[in-house]
């Protein structure tokens, strides 16, 4: 089983059970932001973790098989993608993309954020005027290096 094949199934039964996912990710020892993003596809799970998921929701042990393989990361979605939630984000890089690479290299000097040693968070603010999403990106600044 592949790792598309098995995320649908993932999504199937976490719907089936009514779960959410930090419901999910209450039987890790991961953050929430991590445990989706492995069911999801895009990272690898311990057979002890794929277990507990397997377990949790109920899954074919093909598909906690398929939890523990090292992902082919990135080939998710296309480019640009069409989902509106994923396009906002792809165009947020588009406007703010500039500035924060600008800023990063006056801050850190050149080089990038890591991608794998990385974490993220998702979070709601409530707001009068309409609640608000809060994206945290924490990577390990790596220096570009001579040689």
């Amino acid at each position: 089983m592949n790792r598309k094949e098995a995320t649908q199934q993932i999504l199937e039964a976490k719907f089936a059970k009514g779960l959410t996912w930090g419901e999910i990710a209450q039987e890790s020892e991961q953050s929430e932001s991590w445990v989706v993003t492995a069911l999801l596809g895009q990272a690898t799970m311990t057979p002890e973790e794929a277990v507990k998921m397997g377990e949790l929701l109920e899954l074919d042990e093909k598909v906690v098989q398929a939890l523990t393989q090292i992902p082919h990361r990135g080939n998710v979605i296309d480019m640009p993608p069409t989902d509106p939630g994923l396009y906002r984000l792809y165009e947020m890089l588009l406007v703010y993309g500039p500035t924060i690479r600008e800023l990063i290299l006056e801050k850190l000097g050149e080089g990038i954020m890591s991608a794998i040693d990385f974490q993220f968070d998702v979070q709601k603010k409530e707001d009068p005027n309409g609640d608000r999403i809060i994206l945290t990106m924490n990577g390990k600044f790596l220096p570009y290096r001579k040689w």
